[in-house]
């Protein structure tokens, strides 16, 4: 075998596998989050641009009292990568230890809560990255080859975390948010927004949740690959955090929507007046 045969035969296969790489991701877009060992380290991307909101000043600081309580007794922060024991002792206390158990993945939780934060509003949200464990049960789909739709069952899947979510103290919540604010400042500039304020993307990206069509007939699906896909390319183009609304049912959504319209309500109280 020649040189330039072996060169055509190695462009080939580069091809065949980024191709093959390119379909598989299409086809993951309207599927639920694959499991993964817990173990599996979260490191920022190689290289990201940042973007021009990603320095702007921050619209809604948070009151440096609220963050660095004057009390000499109050408890010092661990850093970053040795946070987990106290953000789930802290989440356990808010939530109970059975839920967060069955829902959260017990490692790097700063670190995956601000990457899915700040992905939600793009088109993918990186599976291994959530802080939150697979949704049990198969994804659900009625109908044959070429009308599928989304099974009204599929949203039964959810109820754990509507249930969560309609539990959640909102101002605990953002408490225990603000408690700990200085590792997911830390993790957000890590991620590649040296000069970014965290709070400032969770607002504008529980926003974008709140923006989520609102949606009560079954939709239509396509299934081009092995996944399935909305069959509407409206649909289809939406962000991943738009999808994931759409996928957990009408009467979900409306219970997580609530739920973060308070979480809102409460990180913005909390801002100084002159910074609204």
């Amino acid at each position: 075998m020649n040189k330039i045969t072996r060169r055509v035969i190695v462009v080939a296969l580069l091809g065949a596998v980024a191709g093959g790489l390119y379909f598989w991701q299409q086809g993951r877009q309207a599927q639920l989050p694959v499991p993964v060992p817990v173990e599996a380290p979260v490191s920022p991307p190689a290289e990201i641009v940042i973007k021009p909101e990603a320095v702007a000043p921050a619209h809604y600081p948070i009151d440096e009292n609220l963050i660095s309580p004057s009390d000499a007794k109050a408890k010092v922060l661990p850093v970053l990568k040795e946070s987990d024991p106290e953000i789930w002792g802290s989440l356990s206390a808010l939530f109970g230890k059975t839920s967060v158990i069955q829902l959260f993945r017990p490692q790097e939780l700063v670190r995956r809560i601000v990457v899915t934060v700040d992905n939600l509003p793009r088109q993918t949200a990186t599976p291994r990255l959530l802080p939150i464990k697979r949704v049990e049960g198969a994804f659900l789909a009625n109908g044959q080859a070429g009308h599928f739709t989304i099974a009204p069952e599929n949203a039964e899947r959810y109820e754990k975390h509507a249930a969560l979510a309609d539990m959640t103290d909102a101002k605990k919540f953002v408490a225990l948010y603000f408690q700990f604010y200085p590792l997911f400042q830390r993790a957000y500039q890590d991620l590649g927004y040296p000069e970014g304020y965290f709070n400032d993307r969770l607002i504008v990206v529980i926003d974008h949740l709140l923006a989520a069509p609102d949606n009560d007939v079954p939709l239509a699906l396509v299934q081009p690959h092995i996944f399935y896909q909305f069959a509407s390319p409206e649909l289809e183009a939406k962000s991943a955090g738009h999808k994931i609304m759409l996928r957990m049912g009408s009467m979900n959504a409306a219970r997580i929507k609530a739920k973060l319209r308070e979480i809102r309500a409460a990180l913005v109280r909390q801002a100084p007046a002159q910074a609204r």
